[in-house]
């Protein structure tokens, strides 16, 4: 069984007389481990596709199964009880709170979890230690470079062993080296058996995932398994692929 299964899934807005389809009928399954990419322009429907998958916001129609759980019809309580104990997110702009150490940032997710102190403490520096990141645990946000900061953002998501991952344009503050970084993170995270889902408008951040996902007008316009195409490894994967 996949781990996410969407079937026939919209959102649908309604703006007076206009009805603004975001996503129109997306089916789409995603398997545990997979590292795949959602790519697409702005207004395509990707960010809608990423809340609704997510746990941030529930579709108009279609069904939703997650871990083996239908939530398309879940109270805002059951979906904030689920993404935090089985979603995590990685966003551009680090969303870390600036009079918080490192430490305390990660620790946040179980404080809503009600995990005590030491457990938290414990699983933060380990989750820290898996980023490169233990030496700044007792630092503040802005004592960090961007790269540091994405670094601290992504064991924040990954404290609570969420079952799967969503990162938000994680490179679009970063400069291309560091960006590089922290996608190779991915990579690593994505061969220890994470499951990564990439979102971004960038063809080149997009390639490096064995699957690409291209959303067009609320709806799959293209996907692609580049390793199945032989594009893996290829240096323009994104160019050569249609």
């Amino acid at each position: 069984m996949p781990l996410v299964e969407l079937r026939s899934v919209s959102k649908i807005y309604r703006l007076g007389e206009e009805e603004i389809r975001a996503l129109d009928d997306v089916t789409l399954d995603i398997e545990a481990g997979e590292f795949i990419s959602i790519i697409g322009p702005s207004g395509s429907g990707k960010s809608t596709l990423m809340h609704i998958l997510g746990c941030l916001d529930s579709p108009t129609k279609g069904t939703i199964q997650l871990d083996g759980v239908m939530i398309q019809n879940a109270s805002a309580r059951e979906l904030a009880s689920i993404r935090n104990r089985k979603i995590g997110f990685v966003f551009q702009f680090f969303n870390l709170l600036p009079k918080l150490s490192v430490l305390q940032n990660v620790e946040l997710p179980m404080i809503y979890s009600g995990i005590p102190g030491k457990e938290r403490r414990d699983r933060s520096m380990a989750s820290l230690e898996a980023v490169g990141m233990a030496n700044r645990a007792k630092h503040r946000p802005s004592q960090l470079s961007g790269g540091q900061q994405q670094r601290a953002a992504i064991a924040r998501a990954l404290v609570n062993s969420p079952r799967i991952v969503f990162a938000d344009e994680p490179t679009g503050n970063l400069d291309s080296h560091t960006g590089e970084a922290i996608l190779q993170l991915f990579r690593n995270l994505s061969e220890e058996g994470r499951t990564i889902v990439l979102v971004t408008h960038d063809p080149e951040i997009a390639a490096v995932t064995p699957r690409r996902i291209e959303i067009r007008d609320g709806q799959i316009a293209v996907k692609i398994d580049l390793a199945l195409a032989g594009l893996d490894r290829h240096p323009h994967a994104a160019a050569l692929a249609p």
